[in-house]
């Protein structure tokens, strides 16, 4: 018993350590957040790479921290997800997009402290709440009360819902259940690359099915991880089974960016 004491004390000091290393790197950070502050490219590659070291050493070669951190420099969707159509639309200069790339370290530096400290705590049988240790999940981010169209619907329908609601993507049913999904660059690439007429093409004719899905209580870099394997940017959310969400793209890029 003793012996396992004080190997508990010793990991602890260690997570310590991390944590104050990482801290220190967040504290670096914040004034290249600053208005104004341009940080040179050669100062940036040093700084990643001592954090990426840091991540390295304090969660392992295979973290996902250290995956979402080679993400969030590039700062963008297209090197979130793998998909060059969900960059940042027209208008964006590119010291915007090196903003919201640094927006996105500082997120991940402090998931990363968040970790550790859920960590050390188990480690020092500390009270944890379960979203410190399970970190931040899908359910927390995702688009909750979904939208949907019937299948037997023209494209010409789903795409004015999509204008009319501002969504990106629209599930799909058949009066019984939700059997599919469709998306706005579904709508692009079957209209237009397609010249599918959207005025007596059903929406069921072009769905994406079966309905990809990912539980609510899941990591948000779970969703991430799925929509690479699955090539797909959207993903429905279920609880118990009932569909209560999607999450995108789009709303992970939010949490990195610490947009709310």
């Amino acid at each position: 018993m003793a012996n396992e004491t004080r190997t508990r004390t010793g990991r602890s000091d260690s997570r310590d350590q991390e944590i104050e290393q990482l801290r220190r790197q967040l504290h670096d950070l914040m004034p290249f957040l600053t208005a104004g502050h341009n940080p040179s490219d050669g100062v940036l590659e040093e700084f990643d790479s001592r954090t990426e070291l840091l991540i390295r050493e304090a969660l392992g070669e295979t973290s996902e921290m250290l995956e979402a951190y080679e993400y969030a420099q590039v700062g963008e969707a297209a090197g979130l997800v793998n998909f060059p159509d969900e960059a940042p639309e027209g208008g964006a200069t590119m010291k915007d997009h090196k903003r919201e790339s640094l927006n996105q370290r500082k997120r991940v530096i402090e998931s990363c402290i968040a970790e550790l400290e859920a960590s050390r705590a188990q480690l020092k049988k500390e009270p944890v709440y379960a979203d410190a240790v399970i970190g931040p999940q899908v359910a927390h981010h995702m688009t909750p009360e979904p939208r949907s169209v019937y299948a037997k619907m023209t494209l010409r329908e789903a795409a004015r819902f999509m204008h009319e609601w501002r969504v990106g993507s629209l599930l799909v049913t058949d009066d019984r259940a939700y059997v599919g999904m469709i998306t706005d660059s579904d709508l692009a690439r079957v209209v237009v690359a397609g010249a599918a007429d959207p005025a007596t093409t059903p929406v069921g004719a072009c769905m994406r099915q079966p309905l990809i899905v990912i539980e609510s209580d899941r990591h948000i870099l779970d969703a991430v991880r799925m929509m690479k394997e699955m090539g797909t940017r959207h993903l429905a959310v279920v609880d118990n089974g009932d569909v209560i969400g999607v999450i995108s793209v789009s709303n992970i890029l939010r949490y990195y960016s610490g947009v709310l």
